[in-house]
């Protein structure tokens, strides 16, 4: 799978997949700013999914559970700016700026789609990707405090997500699971946002579902599979990746152990 990556510092890189597709399960630790040169890219979230192309510009939270499936488009391949926001940049960032007391906190994907002041302001990293040498630092600071300052002035609620450095706390885990099983995350992750370290987070799990994370996520994950094949009619190569497996032939194997019958064979079935 070709993926190339130039980075210009550690925040501030131009991505590219030439390949049919990449998917990735994801969880960012800093807020993530993508502009699309060309390509595609699908991001499936518990309870939504975002479609974009070329042109748009999105921003991802932090802490945001996402399966994200990239694919080239028209001869082109998914080719993307991408800023990360971290934590102590933005906190710099705010030190002197007062947030509204009314914004409620949401995290959630932000669009922005062919805005010509994100557009204009990404658009001008590309030239440096081919200059030689090291790119300083000072420059590519000024470029990403430009990139919030535009933000906020686009859409002002974005302060209630940018100026929040609170880790996550302490949540319901049977609910959290049931959204969430689906992403292909470490159990350290998914301790981590429930408010939990690994060994709390393996202790509650056992205590409240009665088995390992690792058999009830795979079982969860097959009857949904089995959901999509035989309610939805869906496609194995439509829904192996969306329910959190990673290799087809081995989605195959478990799923015919398990019902009888092979994907193929549940999604023929009208």
């Amino acid at each position: 799978m070709e993926h190339l990556s130039k980075y210009l510092t550690k925040d501030i890189k131009l991505s590219s997949y030439e390949d049919k597709l990449f998917k990735s399960d994801l969880m960012f630790d800093d807020h993530m700013l993508v502009w699309f040169i060309s390509g595609e890219t699908k991001i499936i979230q518990a309870d939504r999914t975002f479609y974009f192309k070329t042109g748009d510009i999105f921003l991802i939270p932090r802490n945001e559970l996402a399966t994200i499936i990239n694919y080239p488009k028209n001869g082109l391949p998914h080719k993307t700016v991408v800023m990360h926001l971290s934590t102590d940049r933005l906190k710099q960032f705010y030190e002197k700026i007062e947030i509204r007391k009314d914004l409620q906190n949401e995290q959630k994907i932000y669009s922005f789609s062919n805005h010509p002041l994100l557009e204009s302001c990404l658009a001008s990293l590309i030239p440096y990707f081919n200059m030689e040498g090291e790119f300083p630092e000072s420059l590519a600071s000024l470029k990403i405090i430009e990139a919030i300052s535009i933000l906020r002035i686009i859409n002002p609620e974005v302060d209630s997500v940018l100026a929040n450095f609170d880790a996550p706390g302490k949540i319901d885990l049977v609910n959290f699971m049931q959204r969430n099983f689906m992403f292909n995350m470490s159990l350290e992750k998914l301790g981590y946002l429930t408010g939990r370290s690994l060994s709390t987070f393996n202790r509650d799990f056992k205590k409240l579902f009665h088995t390992s994370p690792q058999k009830w996520l795979t079982e969860k994950r097959l009857e949904l599979a089995h959901y999509h094949l035989s309610e939805k009619k869906k496609k194995p190569t439509e829904v192996y990746l969306e329910v959190g497996f990673e290799d087809l032939s081995h989605f195959s194997f478990i799923f015919k152990k398990k019902y009888g019958v092979s994907p193929n064979q549940i999604s023929l079935v009208r």
